[in-house]
């Protein structure tokens, strides 16, 4: 990083851009969130499942992310490992509601925890605990007791309870994650 970067970081000159991966799996409210972040004249009104990966923009505070909204459907989550490389942080969304398929989430995290290219790195990860709202809904506690998060020790993490439709959670969560990404770029 030359003299010039580098004074324009400490300025806060220069335009942060962070890449992130939204996943977890279908059904659990990550285009829906994704919407809600994003800026009024960006937001659609129509949310229709991921087929594969969509690309999607939103601003916090100084910083524009780039978020890769992966498919959660059983037969794309195969496509997850080929961003994590290049990523600078992972959103995962887990339906707090939907308790049959809680196991089936903490299978996909454990395997992406463990991958070669997000294992050794310093790769923040924020949690939706989505869908809050709904009656059989976990909280968020509970949630991160099923996933074992308490044993991620090596990244850092946060689980908030969200609702993707109000946007209830959304902010604390992003403004968690964006101190993290920025920590990281320093």
């Amino acid at each position: 990083m030359g003299l010039f970067d580098k004074l324009s970081n400490f300025l806060g000159l220069k335009k942060k851009e962070v890449k992130v991966l939204v996943v977890g799996l279908n059904n659990s409210g990550k285009s829906t969130i994704i919407n809600h972040l994003k800026s009024d004249e960006d937001k659609t009104s129509e949310i229709v499942p991921t087929i594969g990966l969509s690309v999607e923009k939103f601003k916090n505070q100084k910083v524009y992310f780039t978020a890769l909204d992966m498919s959660g459907q059983g037969r794309y989550r195969d496509l997850w490992e080929h961003y994590y490389k290049e990523c600078e942080g992972i959103i995962f969304v887990i339906d707090s509601s939907d308790r049959l398929r809680l196991a089936v989430a903490k299978e996909e995290l454990d395997m992406l925890i463990q991958h070669p290219d997000v294992a050794g790195r310093f790769v923040p990860l924020l949690f939706f605990a989505n869908k809050m709202d709904l009656r059989d809904a976990l909280s968020s506690v509970k949630v991160a007791a099923a996933l074992g998060l308490e044993k991620l020790q090596d990244k850092p993490w946060h689980i908030c309870s969200s609702n993707a439709v109000t946007g209830e959670g959304l902010q604390e969560g992003v403004h968690w994650f964006t101190q993290q990404v920025c920590e990281s770029m320093r």
